[in-house]
């Protein structure tokens, strides 16, 4: 999400040397670049409408209680970003990156038309049989059919999400790392731009008209980015499947017993060589900040569970128009669009110049500090809430199909702590994917990345844990319970409380793994680069180079933070 053009241009005139000018949108990279970028847009719109009213769904069509609709919420996404593994792994040592991305669309397209099968109304399409029995599905067999239909939804988009960032890449990496920075950063526009339309219009649809529209519309969105994603097959590079990282990186653990790695160097009669086994220790060395970062994610899946219940109990309305509760998503992508370039462009060259620049770590742990702030903010607006019920009555809120209780505070004062999570994620999960590609070598930063996003599916699954152990120590019995089936007549302002309070308790350990840390010596990665785009028969020196670029906290990997 970084941009260092500014920096590359300082660097690159150096002895009469001449920048190459590039373009993804020119010549023979134009066809393969738009389509991916398009694919990426239809993919992430269709996804983000499947899970922008998954919670509401639950409820209000499958009737499902409120806390086992949000345990559905975050098993899903968290085993949404487990995936991406397997799928890196299919890829790399099997199938290569296009067929697997096509694949997985296949097994995608499949589960999408199992969703608005699920929510069809039957009985308007074929009315009774001769005894008056309605042909519709029993509430049983819906949920059978979404819940595979979400099966299918997570294995497409997993395999999808671990792949089509990196064949982009290799669609223009021949035209230099200016290339591939501009190429992710249009991913990334591409990727919000889809969020935006699924939070704002689909989301609109699914809620207030029906959600088997709602349901279609990602369905047919879906179709499209495969047949654009296929349309350009002849124009693509393509690199055959090798081995695999993963798999490589296991042998090094397993014969050096995950101890005595100079057994495994060749140098030593181990199998592996130097190179590799000292880049298995460096991605070890990142374990302990990935394990601190769990719960970091934890926080940040509230903003598609507890958020959202908090939403649909606050007035929804903006005059007679009833806005959609996953809306307030939006704001969290508005944030972050507003202070990435902000903070790319002014504060952290700001600070370099000056010698302040605060390392990967620090800002990681800022972001932290925002995200328990978040929460926080979330439990002092859940006492108001409930107060504002106690003092001036409730208003009946229909949301889909089904009623709620509402506090007539709105729904956009909400807006508070969806935009301190965008903000944490500037900080923490920009900043996480750059310490992370920084510290690893390069031909290990597939692994890493396949690492990092384990920790986001992880952090779902602890907040599931989370929730499952508080409804076990406080009951689901009103009015002790923190996380009761029905918010009004709980305590889960005590939940938010609770989870700021362990989100600041990970920070201070955080903050103490961070102080140790040994920084892993950069590769010289601007050599590398200009290598790419002049002349590589007269390198300049390295000194003049990376002159002022040497803090840690100022350089990496931009390209790498859009995955």
């Amino acid at each position: 999400m970084d941009d260092r053009k500014e920096e590359r241009q300082s660097l690159l005139p150096v002895d009469g040397w001449e920048e190459k000018k590039v373009s993804l949108w020119w010549g023979k990279h134009m066809i393969p670049v738009v389509c991916i970028l398009l694919t990426e847009l239809c993919e992430r719109m269709t996804y983000y409408s499947v899970t922008a009213n998954l919670l509401l769904f639950c409820t209000s069509v499958l009737d499902i209680e409120t806390t086992t609709a949000t345990s559905v919420s975050l098993y899903f996404t968290g085993t949404v970003f487990i995936i991406p593994v397997i799928g890196g792994y299919i890829a790399d040592t099997m199938a290569g990156k296009y067929n697997t991305i096509l694949g997985s669309g296949l097994v995608y397209i499949l589960g999408l038309f199992l969703l608005p099968a699920s929510a069809m109304n039957y009985e308007e399409w074929f009315g009774n049989d001769g005894d008056g029995a309605s042909y519709d599905l029993s509430t049983e067999m819906r949920r059978i059919y979404y819940f595979t239909g979400l099966v299918f939804v997570a294995i497409g988009t997993g395999g999808i999400k671990a792949n089509v960032g990196p064949f982009g890449a290799q669609q223009v990496e021949d035209l230099g790392p200016e290339a591939v920075q501009s190429f992710f950063n249009w991913f990334y526009w591409f990727i919000n731009a889809g969020s935006f339309v699924a939070f704002l219009g689909v989301a609109y649809i699914q809620q207030n008209i029906s959600f088997s529209l709602g349901y279609l519309i990602p369905f047919i969105s879906m179709i499209l980015a495969l047949i654009i994603f296929v349309a350009a097959k002849s124009n693509y590079k393509q690199t055959p499947p090798g081995g695999s990282i993963i798999v490589d990186s296991l042998g090094v653990c397993c014969q050096a017993g995950c101890r005595k790695f100079d057994k495994a160097r060749k140098s030593n009669g181990g199998k592996y060589t130097d190179e590799f086994v000292s880049g298995v220790i460096a991605v070890l060395r990142v374990l302990p900040v990935f394990l601190l970062i769990i719960m970091y994610w934890a926080i940040y899946s509230q903003m598609q569970s507890t958020f959202f219940l908090q939403g649909e109990r606050m007035d929804a309305k903006i005059g007679s128009v009833t806005m959609p509760i996953a809306v307030l998503n939006v704001f969290n992508t508005i944030i972050i669009l507003i202070l990435i370039p902000i903070m790319d462009k002014l504060i952290y060259p700001l600070m370099a110049k000056y010698n302040r620049s605060p390392t990967h770590l620090q800002r990681i742990g800022f972001g932290f500090i925002l995200s328990a702030l978040s929460v926080l903010v979330a439990g002092i607006l859940e006492i108001y809430r409930k107060k504002d019920i106690e003092n001036n009555g409730y208003i009946v809120q229909e949301l889909s199909s089904d009623k709620f209780n509402a506090s007539s505070i709105s729904i956009f004062a909400q807006v508070p702590e969806f935009a301190l999570v965008g903000a944490s994620e500037v900080f923490a999960s920009v900043s996480g994917l750059e310490f992370a590609y920084s510290q690893a070598p390069s031909f290990m930063q597939g692994l890493v990345m396949g690492l990092f996003l384990m920790t986001s599916g992880l952090g779902n699954y602890v907040s599931e844990a989370i929730l499952e152990i508080v409804k076990e120590a406080t009951g689901t019995d009103t009015p002790d319970a923190w996380f009761p089936e029905e918010m009004n007549n709980g305590k889960t302002e005590y939940l938010f409380f609770m989870m700021a309070a362990l989100m600041a308790v990970n920070t201070f350990v955080f903050f103490f793994v961070a102080y140790y840390y040994k920084y892993r010596e950069p590769e010289d990665a601007q050599v590398l680069a200009i290598e790419k785009v002049v002349d590589p028969e007269k390198p300049p020196a390295y000194e003049q180079l990376t002159a002022g670029f040497n803090n840690q906290g100022y350089t990496g990997y931009p390209e790498n933070t859009k995955l």
